[in-house]
């Protein structure tokens, strides 16, 4: 807030918001004549308001569209890693088994060596025997890679994950 007054909304107040390139916002009032062509003029927002809920209820609004939108991670399945297999052009591929929830093609993922996260990437593929599928689910086998990354042991554990964006509210 840059500036409070009571009565009309003059020249001057339009004047201040036009140096400050904000908004005027008036409750049970009207700007003059001339207020409102330098408003015009100066491409300046002019708000009236004649229930003074509605106006706070805008103003908070604007306010959280402000705030920045909280991420929130959800861990979506847990794979462990069975076996190895060295593909020639391809890199490394895991054989796996999904121990909770479900891992998607387009998922995020963490490799975890000894409760330790050292890698986080993306998944470059994932299948099911020969064929290329979207998702496993808890109790099925399957073989993954990871993109950009080779140095997969056995008994790693890869947590899929999903970012959540959640939008924050004012209290």
């Amino acid at each position: 807030m840059i500036h409070k007054s009571v009565g009309q909304i003059s020249e001057t107040d339009v004047m201040l918001a036009a140096a400050s390139e904000a908004i005027i916002i008036g409750f049970q009032v009207r700007p003059s004549a001339e207020a409102r062509k330098i408003a015009e003029r100066e491409q300046i927002d002019i708000r009236l308001y004649s229930i003074i809920y509605d106006a706070i209820g805008e103003i908070k609004d604007a306010m959280e569209g402000m705030l920045a939108a909280k991420i929130e991670e959800k861990i979506t399945a847990t794979v462990e890693i069975r076996e190895i297999f060295k593909v020639t052009k391809v890199g490394t591929i895991a054989g796996c088994m999904v121990q909770d929830g479900k891992i998607t093609r387009n998922s995020k993922v963490r490799l975890i060596r000894e409760g330790i996260v050292v890698y986080t990437g993306v998944l470059g593929s994932l299948k099911r025997f020969k064929d290329d599928v979207k998702e496993v689910t808890k109790g099925y086998e399957c073989g993954l890679n990871i993109a950009n990354y080779n140095d997969i042991k056995i008994g790693d554990i890869v947590e899929a994950y999903e970012e959540i964006e959640i939008k924050q509210k004012l209290k």
